[in-house]
């Protein structure tokens, strides 16, 4: 199966002198979390597989999740009412690329994964430190989500080098600082061998060795924001995989100066 890549790249990180250096956020539009592209029927198309044949590998809920869970369901309901291509009924949404599907509020990830392209994390705050409650995650980069449900932020990050313990501080306070209704956004990019978007690693298994120039480039462009009601972060995660031809003459010069490292 060919792989489904974006045809351009619309913010490459390693451009900009904030967004280069962890974790280098911006503020982020209230929408922002879950948007419409053009590789949106491509991935929903995997999204629905993925979810219909490997729901375990790529959907996780913790009963103190659960509430959280709900009201992000509920939100992404109002949001997608703003969308342009979704419409709906009392228990089934059409999605942008005329596919129906069933409102399940018992299943708020599992449909919340049916609706958009972003894979969602939620993070509660434990009694030192935000742990992953809940995730539909179709599209993993290097991790694994049996390996990480439960785990807190710094446990997450194992085995990243630059996840440091001054690093881990520092992401923490921001979480902590996070306010309802002024969401955040950052990007990160990678070159990549594979086109897959389906690319788990456990944490004992090496990185693959590869030689050459990559292929393709992956980037992820991360909203957080916290939920009103039960103060949940919620991390929006849209993956954008492109042919390294694909960059913007501006980029390739800037990618010269500041290369990326394989996954």
């Amino acid at each position: 199966m060919d792989p489904v890549l974006h045809d351009h790249l619309p913010f490459a990180p390693w451009t900009d002198p904030v967004t280069r250096k962890l974790p280098g956020t911006r503020p982020a539009d209230a929408g922002d979390w879950a948007a419409v592209d053009e590789a949106y029927a491509g991935q929903m198309a995997l999204r629905d597989r993925f979810l219909t044949e490997a729901r375990d590998k790529v959907l996780a809920l913790l009963p103190e999740g659960c509430a959280a869970a709900d009201e992000l369901l509920r939100l992404g309901l109002d949001h997608a009412a703003t969308l342009p291509g979704f419409s709906r009924t009392a228990n089934h949404l059409t999605r942008p690329d005329g596919v129906t599907i069933e409102v399940e509020r018992d299943d708020p990830l599992g449909t919340l994964g049916h609706m958009f392209q972003q894979d969602l994390c939620i993070l509660e705050r434990g009694s030192t430190a935000h742990i992953l409650t809940g995730a539909v995650l179709c599209f993993p980069s290097g991790w694994t989500l049996s390996e990480k449900i439960g785990r807190t932020l710094d446990r997450l990050h194992r085995p990243v080098p630059s996840y440091d313990d001054p690093m881990a501080k520092r992401v923490q306070r921001m979480f902590d600082g996070l306010k309802t209704g002024r969401p955040i956004w950052r990007a990160n990019a990678h070159s990549a061998f594979t086109g897959d978007l389906f690319t788990p690693r456990r944490e004992a298994d090496p990185r693959p060795a590869h030689d050459g120039i990559s292929p393709y480039l992956r980037s992820e462009r991360q909203v957080l924001f916290r939920l009103p009601e039960t103060g949940a972060i919620v991390f929006s995660i849209l993956t954008i995989v492109i042919r390294r031809e694909s960059l913007t003459p501006a980029q390739a010069r800037a990618l010269e100066e500041h290369p990326l490292k394989e996954i």
